[in-house]
């Protein structure tokens, strides 16, 4: 009913040019494939993804995106822009950017109505730190996150949301939770987006893991069924390792 989604996330690393021999290395080798691939590079790197995938199964988009549509926002880039670039997903509410930049749960919730507002999904990521799961708080903690972003927000179609559930002690840690751990905070988004939307509308939504997901653990990730992927840090930065995570989901 879902199709798997392997979403590479890679954050800070890699120049255009590297990025545009990688790109190329990827599209000889690439397997048949029944699961999503996307890649989400760095803003500069984006035309690069375009000349490389617009007519492939490689899907591309980026990491981050401005809550303003337009204006004086030295610095800033707009869903606009990237829905120009024909990015088909956008990561917002990445714990690296609420902790390094204090983005509050509003900030990103304005977020993703701007990428709404371009057609452009969504992943919003939610997790909880270690603290908050050593007392026992993880699910609503991670629940409260999911709430605030999508207050208000209306949602038709379950393509329009892709929901990443990113434990924060588990990235690029080397931790990652057990895979029963990860069904259970997998299958309580699932129940929160079936009282929000309904639970036709839940049952087709990708939940996607991520947390130092490797080609080591991440078949017995997928074999939870609720888990339906995974945010890929540092395994989707080399190619040997990316394409082994996409042999694993088929």
């Amino acid at each position: 009913m879902r199709r798997l989604l392997i979403a590479g996330n890679w954050k800070m690393h890699k120049t255009p040019s590297e990025a545009r021999v990688w790109f190329r290395e990827l599209k000889r080798l690439l397997p048949p494939l029944a699961s999503e691939v996307a890649l989400l590079p760095a803003f500069p790197i984006l035309p690069y993804a375009r000349e490389a995938f617009q007519d492939t199964q490689v899907a591309y988009g980026a990491q981050d995106v401005s809550a303003h549509r337009e204006g004086a926002y030295t610095g800033e880039v707009s869903a606009r822009m990237l829905a120009d670039l024909g990015c088909r997903y956008t990561i917002v509410g990445h714990s690296e950017r609420r902790k390094h930049h204090q983005e509050t749960d509003a900030l990103v919730r304005e977020k993703l109505l701007r990428l709404l507002e371009e057609g452009i999904t969504p992943i919003l990521c939610v997790g909880e730190p270690l603290e908050v799961r050593e007392r026992g708080e993880a699910v609503p903690y991670t629940l409260g996150q999911l709430a605030a972003a999508l207050e208000g927000v209306d949602l038709q179609d379950p393509r329009q949301l892709v929901v990443a559930y990113e434990p924060v002690w588990a990235i690029g840690t080397g931790k990652n939770a057990a895979p029963l751990d990860a069904e259970e905070m997998h299958q309580a988004i699932r129940s929160a987006l079936s009282k929000r939307y309904g639970e036709g509308f839940a049952a087709r939504v990708r939940i996607l893991y991520g947390g130092s997901v490797n080609p080591g653990n991440f078949a017995s990730l997928l074999s939870m069924p609720n888990v339906d992927g995974g945010l890929v840090g540092g395994a989707s930065l080399g190619l040997e390792s990316f394409l082994a995570l996409l042999r694993i989901a088929g």
